[in-house]
């Protein structure tokens, strides 16, 4: 489905018993709402389900770049009114779970309980050198450029010899986002800088990370960012890589769940 919302036409999909509680997912760079496809089954019996594609990314409209974190956040929030959603449970992987801290700083009454996952709250230089790194591959040869290594990085060694076609899946993916959408989307997450304003979340918090995750997340990082947020906690989950629920879907949604229903 498509709908405008903030100057932008917007894909979404939505599961789940009408009346039910929302929950809201929000994707990372290079992503689309099957990301969360296996989330929206293991949650839809008493959960309405809300998976969008980020500006740019999938099947909603790329505008010129650069993006920033802030317009991000604007875009759910407008994405939220224009479906008449005045509270929702958020989720956000990577990119994602970055804009997630950006809606719960900004918009703490559209909240009910929030999800970070595998994600970070500020950019540092030797992250950023990744990103300078494919954003002038992408800009010289298309998102093209980029797929193998981007799936390659996602997920541990072991899973990828074990699970060929879920990486198969995962290019595909990859390989729906616009060039423009993917540098703008970049551009956004190399201004991230929110560590500072991590105080003021005042949502029930639980940090999730995969706990094989050395670059996107990584436990130390997101320990920091759990002891930021009063009464916030964090939870590894195992045997699982950056793209956590993919590589472990039936463990982060297990984490996930218990978490929900808890703040239902």
């Amino acid at each position: 489905m498509f709908i405008k919302a903030n100057g932008l036409l917007m894909h979404y999909v939505v599961d789940g018993p009408e009346g039910a509680p929302w929950v809201s997912f929000i994707t990372g760079i290079a992503n689309d709402t099957t990301l969360f496809a296996g989330q929206a089954q293991a949650l839809s019996d008493r959960y309405r389900v809300l998976r969008y594609d980020l500006r740019g990314q999938g099947k909603t409209q790329s505008t010129p770049g650069p993006y920033t974190i802030d317009q991000l956040a604007q875009d759910l929030v407008a994405l939220w009114d224009a479906l008449g959603i005045r509270r929702s449970h958020l989720v956000g992987l990577g990119l994602g779970g970055s804009v997630s801290l950006k809606v719960a700083i900004d918009h703490p009454h559209r909240i009910i309980s929030l999800a970070p996952t595998c994600c970070r709250a500020r950019m540092v230089p030797e992250f950023a050198a990744m990103w300078h790194r494919l954003t002038e591959t992408v800009s010289q040869g298309g998102v093209e450029a980029i797929v193998e290594q981007t799936a390659q990085r996602w997920f541990s060694d072991e899973f990828k010899a074990a699970h060929p076609e879920k990486l198969d899946a995962v290019r595909v993916m990859i390989r729906g986002t616009s060039q423009q959408g993917y540098l703008g989307v970049v551009a956004a997450f190399l201004g991230l800088d929110l560590q500072d304003q991590l105080a003021k979340i005042a949502t029930p918090t639980l940090f999730m990370g995969g706990a094989l995750d050395k670059v996107g997340g990584p436990e130390a990082l997101m320990r920091t960012m759990a002891q930021s947020v009063s009464g916030a906690s964090y939870q590894a989950v195992p045997e699982a890589a950056h793209i956590a629920n993919l590589q472990n879907e039936n463990g982060y949604n297990g984490i996930l769940r218990a978490f929900l229903d808890q703040h239902a």
